[in-house]
């Protein structure tokens, strides 16, 4: 086999390598793509010229590619400091209404967990202020009603309190309402004891419910980005004659496992 040889940069010359497609797919298009990949998982706004040298490219590239990002809206440039946001259209990537991308990259992390728990295990993500199950796991045994699509009680359920505990306060503040509705004799609706609560949850990891809902109980677990930002819930859950508060800690420690095996696969 012959191979033309030819003069290209040490830019375009490099090894692919940490999910680098460039070789086998469209350059431009994986350089915007990784450019617009260090935007979202900056701590801070970066520059051009910062943006460029984390993806391994020259300025005049990073900005030509910027500039497009900026056009469709992924990316906006602070006209002040010339550094680089997230853009309202990846917004509105993120919170399309189509999740089946994320739930399928999931799936045999639920039914993994289904199966050594023998419990349900349920997927959710934010949506519109609030939480939305997305997926479920069933255990072995005779099928159970299926949650997907169903809205979640922020603060009556175990993966509504893993929401409400990683947000800050002025939107935790915005997505709960004034009175907080009352389920069972076991739902919270004290904003003092509600606040209690999600401190434990970030003490621990983890959020439980116990009958405050319904007369299930179970545990949940947030799924992180890079940056520590929730993207995901995890549900360990089940009636209450099976699921019994004994067994909540290591069902805790399950939803805990399950979440950073998830967040490592979406990392």
């Amino acid at each position: 086999m012959m191979f033309i040889m030819r003069t290209v940069s040490s830019e375009s010359a490099r090894t692919p390598q940490n999910g680098d497609v460039a070789a086998t797919g469209v350059q431009s298009v994986d350089r915007a793509l990784r450019l617009l990949k260090a935007v979202a998982s900056s701590s801070a706004p970066g520059s051009a010229l910062e943006l460029a040298q984390r993806c391994d490219m020259n300025r005049s590239t990073a900005w030509r590619l910027l500039a497009t990002l900026e056009g469709h809206g992924l990316v906006e440039r602070d006209p002040v400091t010339g550094r680089y946001l997230v853009g309202y259209a990846a917004f509105q990537l993120a919170t399309a209404e189509d999740h089946n991308a994320l739930a399928r990259r999931l799936r045999p992390l639920l039914e993994r967990t289904a199966e050594a728990t023998g419990e349900i295990v349920t997927l959710a993500i934010a949506k519109r202020f609030g939480l939305v199950y997305v997926d479920q796991a069933d255990p072995p045994g005779p099928p159970t009603p299926d949650w997907s699509g169903r809205q979640i009680a922020l603060h009556a359920t175990s993966p509504g309190k893993v929401f409400l505990a990683w947000l800050p306060d002025d939107e935790r503040a915005a997505v709960l309402p004034a009175v907080l509705e009352r389920f069972t004799p076991n739902t919270v609706t004290d904003r003092a004891q509600l606040d209690e609560d999600l401190e434990r949850v970030r003490r621990e990891g983890y959020a439980t419910c116990l009958g405050e809902y319904d007369y299930s109980n179970g545990v949940a677990a947030a799924v992180f980005d890079a940056n520590h930002r929730p993207v995901a819930v995890v549900n360990i859950w089940g009636p209450s004659l099976r699921v019994t508060p004994a067994r909540i800690p290591a069902l805790g420690r399950a939803a805990l496992r399950a979440a950073h095996e998830m967040s490592l696969l979406l990392a």
